[in-house]
């Protein structure tokens, strides 16, 4: 499986597909092209069978720094009114939706820089693996804009009101042991290592029940806004869908006969 832009590379290793942002040389900001690339890329994993996990990371020494401002370096020296709303409901809002929709687990590995509406997206996958060397910059505030792709969304779901209001107030970057501290990333890994650390974790999560793992990020995704009845039969109804998988069958085969599962991802 391939990119369908040389701005994301997208290759199958095993059955964890990794997504690489490819700009390095602009810290992997997104242009109209990159961003296309993605939505498509994310779409065409949730229908391959063959992806069980996605890893999403960037290239050179950024996860990404978002949005490219170059792009519309014209506009601004001259004036011209900018349709950022545009922008946001076509490019980046649908890769946020296609990340938290998607039915497969989502790992960002943030191997550099992370910041504006690359912060966004790192945010809203599933979990975040950063390498030692990372840096996390809200970025917004610093030129005139409010957070975007989620940035708020997730910092006061993650931090709580009163951190995600310094962390957008002051824009001041955050080292990876921070990030770690406070719950914006699931692991550090020593950037040696980084690479092979985060691999492990993504092979272990794909051989996990796909469909069953789908169906708890649902529960998740749910979970973020609903009351408790809601969410009550809600997970009656996931649980009986999970409940019809092959590999629910094989999870409870091997509990009786004291094994390890050996899931399929159906």
């Amino acid at each position: 499986m391939s990119g369908t832009e040389e701005t994301v590379i997208a290759r199958l290793k095993g059955s964890v597909l990794w997504i690489t942002l490819n700009r390095p040389r602009v810290l992997n900001a997104f242009d109209e092209s990159m961003g296309r690339a993605l939505q498509n890329t994310l779409s065409e994993a949730g229908t391959n069978d063959m992806v069980r996990a996605v890893v999403l990371t960037g290239s050179g020494r950024a996860f990404s720094v978002g949005e490219d401002l170059a792009t519309n370096r014209r506009q601004y020296e001259s004036g011209e009114r900018l349709n950022l709303e545009r922008t946001l409901k076509e490019k980046y809002n649908p890769i946020i939706s296609g990340i938290r929709n998607l039915p497969k687990p989502v790992i960002a590995a943030i191997n550099g820089v992370v910041a504006g509406a690359g912060l966004g997206i790192a945010l809203a996958c599933d979990l975040r693996v950063a390498s030692d060397k990372s840096s996390f910059h809200t970025a917004f505030i610093k030129v005139a804009l409010a957070p975007d792709s989620g940035t708020a969304y997730w910092l006061v779901k993650i931090v709580g009101l009163t951190k995600a209001t310094e962390y957008l107030f002051l824009a001041d970057p955050l080292d990876a042991r921070t990030a770690l501290d406070t719950g914006l990333v699931n692991w550090v890994f020593p950037d040696q290592t980084f690479l092979d650390e985060v691999q492990r974790i993504a092979d272990k999560i794909a051989r996990g029940p796909t469909k069953a793992l789908g169906l708890t990020k649902m529960a998740l995704n749910k979970a973020l806004y609903s009351d408790l009845q809601s969410m009550l039969d809600y997970e009656a109804r996931l649980q009986q869908e999970a409940a019809e998988t092959h590999d629910h069958r094989e999870g409870v085969s091997a509990f009786f006969e004291k094994r390890e599962p050996v899931f399929q991802g159906r």
